[in-house]
């Protein structure tokens, strides 16, 4: 279930833990960070050791931080398992070390998603507000190519086969059923991320199946009530399923029973077929009544802030990695935005 405690914000996404990422951690005044398949763990066997997510772990709160969770393991060791390829069952097993590993290293929450093609733009430098750079997507010249093809998590071989969302529900509960009892036994817990973007067309070759509010309960009807699975809530990726709406229908479905584990806060401009990412508050919903449902529906998780614009002298916040890249003003603004809209709406 949701962790117990305040609703928080945390710095979030964060691809490399560093000393510059710790300063300005802590010059924003949170306490806790959460990494996104951070270039600080080698995973040389496959899996993340023991050792080496205990040193992470460690350097986190070295700095004042609590290291509240990680998403993503790199893509060569789950791409057989969203595929339900011949090499899933070895990947499984070494997908079972880890969770084992960061169960015992004290860290409490690994995102994970089911994209095949993984996320996928048709622009990463679109116009937006004062002409901040942000991402774009249109379903109409989706299939060129995906804009964010050198992102380090965007698979390097195409799909061999067309992957039919049939096939990805199989594959989806071939999963739940392998490691669920693992992260129930050690008390790991999952957190599911919808599908960036949302729709149903087929993306470099794979369909997409976690589209709409329906289908992430869905997912987590099918884990029959385990305590280890959960979602990832990112708001912009629901919010390009239908706006505001989308948004609410999936806090209602997702919160009564505390499958919301953490927050992804951002939004976009207009939904599928067709969206940009922008500021908070210029968006599809508005942010202090989510933020209020969310409150009030029972969530006590982390928030982070994701996705940002990049704005003037920023580096390219989306597909660059680089420290200097992440330590951003426009990661600063979101945060701003988001600590203050959880200090009003708590006051």
């Amino acid at each position: 279930m949701t962790e117990s405690g305040p609703m928080r914000v945390v710095l979030g996404h964060i691809e490399r833990f560093d000393e510059t990422v710790a300063a300005f951690a802590r010059q924003l005044g949170v306490t806790g960070v959460q990494l996104h398949c951070p270039s600080n763990l080698s995973g040389e066997r496959g899996y993340w050791s023991l050792s080496e997510l205990v040193a992470l772990r460690e350097e986190v709160e070295r700095h004042g931080l609590v290291l509240e969770g990680i998403e993503n393991v790199p893509n060569d060791q789950f791409d057989e398992v969203r595929r339900g390829g011949p090499g899933r069952d070895e990947q499984l097993e070494r997908f079972l070390v880890t969770v084992r590993n960061l169960a015992a290293a004290g860290i409490p929450v690994l995102g994970y998603n089911f994209l095949v093609t993984y996320v996928w733009r048709t622009d990463v430098a679109a116009e937006g507000r004062g002409g901040a750079r942000v991402t774009a997507f249109d379903l109409a010249s989706a299939g060129e190519a995906n804009a964010l093809g050198s992102y380090k998590l965007v698979p390097a071989d195409q799909v061999r086969e067309p992957v039919s969302a049939e096939q990805l529900w199989d594959a989806y509960a071939y999963f739940l059923d392998a490691v669920l009892p693992v992260a129930e036994e050690v008390g790991l817990r999952l957190a599911l991320h919808p599908d960036d973007p949302p729709v149903e067309v087929p993306l470099g070759g794979a369909e997409r199946i976690f589209t709409s509010p329906a289908a992430l309960r869905r997912a987590m009807d099918m884990a029959k009530g385990s305590p280890a699975s959960g979602v990832d809530l990112c708001l912009g990726t629901v919010s390009s399923m239908g706006g505001e709406a989308a948004v609410e229908e999936a806090i209602d479905l997702l919160s009564p029973d505390g499958r919301i584990y953490y927050v992804h806060f951002r939004d976009v401009q207009g939904w599928v077929p067709s969206f940009k990412e922008c500021f908070l508050g210029e968006g599809n919903y508005r942010p202090a009544s989510v933020m209020r449902r969310l409150a009030a529906s029972g969530f006590r998780g982390f928030i982070i802030d994701d996705h940002v614009p990049a704005m003037v002298l920023d580096e390219d916040t989306w597909v660059g990695v680089s420290t200097s890249a992440y330590c951003s003003r426009g990661r600063a603004w979101a945060m701003g935005y988001l600590q203050g809209l959880l200090e009003a709406i708590s006051g």
